[in-house]
């Protein structure tokens, strides 16, 4: 195997843990702006990550891969709009808060702009003046913790006031805030979608059921730590963010009981296999209950519930790239990705599916 030098330390890094091993060329055309009007129509590049084999076909193909006695586990995470665009008390200058984490009844952890005007003692209001804010301290990272004020219920204030937080590479303004949700959405607390679940509709999941296909819920409040580019040289020494999950009992159950009987485990979205990688012991039982997660999955990490994985196409040099890499190899990951720039799929959120077994 090659090694890298590390600018940084100089010692030599693995190929495969240095983070420009990661990186392909994406034309920007083919970052999708807009969702498709039927999300069960997007383009499926399946993979057979033993054989290295590609095939290609619309989401609906997915039916064809999935076997009775099969668990597919979504991630039932609501986003909120968790963006607010507000006015700083006194000046009148534009800022912007994003939401990233309920520390108690109505403070948050947040994201500001301008992060260096907006210091202790700062303060906010949205809207008609019904939601206002105070920066109270700074937080690890930069972040804010920010205290609102309002009267009635805080969750119906943002409904009102915020908007949907798109990542930074949709310029699109969305029409319809539904489509940034899964159809399945339940739980509220994510400042991202978990993705990769934007593709199902009602009517395909119950054909999955009728299928005899199993289906499991579990939730991680996506943080927009996922769109955070990975900034060190060497993946190892990349901290990851840390989200909140839950496994419900029944979910636990039925995926040991899935393993047990010989069947797949098929997680939609890194979110879904992050969170049972993490529920996870060295033994492959899955254990109900909730906690924070910062798991990192990049080559080289054992995987111990999933046995396969319906995701989207990922940014470069991402921490989603690097787990997908892990679950079927870096170069066949990377010359996948060549072979999709090259049939112009649709990249990042709104864009086309992958199902990798």
């Amino acid at each position: 195997m090659t090694n890298h030098s590390d600018t940084n330390t100089g010692r030599e890094v693995p190929v495969g843990h240095r983070t420009a091993d990661y990186y392909y060329d994406l034309p920007q055309e083919l970052i999708a702006q807009d969702p498709l009007q039927d999300r069960s129509s997007s383009r499926l590049l399946i993979l057979n990550r033993r054989t290295g084999q590609r095939t290609h076909g619309t989401f609906r193909d997915i039916l064809k891969y999935l076997e009775r006695g099969d668990t597919l586990i979504l991630n039932d995470t609501k986003v909120i709009p968790a963006r607010l665009l507000g006015l700083r008390e006194g000046t009148g200058a534009s800022i912007e808060i994003l939401l990233l984490k309920r520390l108690e009844k109505d403070v948050w952890e947040c994201l500001v702009r301008p992060g260096k005007k907006l210091r202790p003692g700062a303060r906010a209001v949205f809207g008609d003046g019904s939601l206002k804010a105070e920066i109270l301290e700074i937080a690890e990272g930069g972040n804010r913790l920010v205290r609102f004020e309002y009267e009635g219920i805080f969750e119906e204030v943002l409904d009102r006031l915020g908007e949907m937080p798109l990542p930074p590479y949709i310029t699109h303004r969305l029409q319809d805030r539904n489509r940034y949700q899964t159809v399945y959405a339940k739980y509220e607390g994510s400042a991202a979608a978990p993705t990769a679940g934007l593709h199902f509709t009602p009517e395909l999941l119950g054909e999955v059921r009728d299928m005899g296909v199993n289906i499991g819920f579990v939730t991680l409040h996506v943080g927009l730590g996922t769109f955070r580019p990975v900034k060190v040289d060497d993946v190892e020494e990349h901290v990851m963010h840390t989200e909140w999950y839950n496994v419900p009992p029944e979910t636990a159950e039925l995926i040991n009981r899935t393993h047990k009987e010989g069947h797949r485990v098929i997680c939609v979205g890194t979110t879904s296999c992050r969170t049972v990688e993490s529920a996870a012991d060295e033994d492959g039982a899955v254990h109900a209950g909730s906690d924070d997660t910062s798991i990192f999955i990049y080559p080289g990490y054992r995987f111990r519930a999933m046995d396969a994985l319906i995701t989207n196409f990922h940014l470069p040099e991402s921490t989603l790239i690097m787990l997908v890499s892990a679950f079927a190899g870096r170069e066949t990951i990377l010359e996948t990705y060549r072979e999709a720039v090259d049939k112009r799929y649709r990249f990042f959120s709104f864009g086309d599916a992958m199902f990798v077994y």
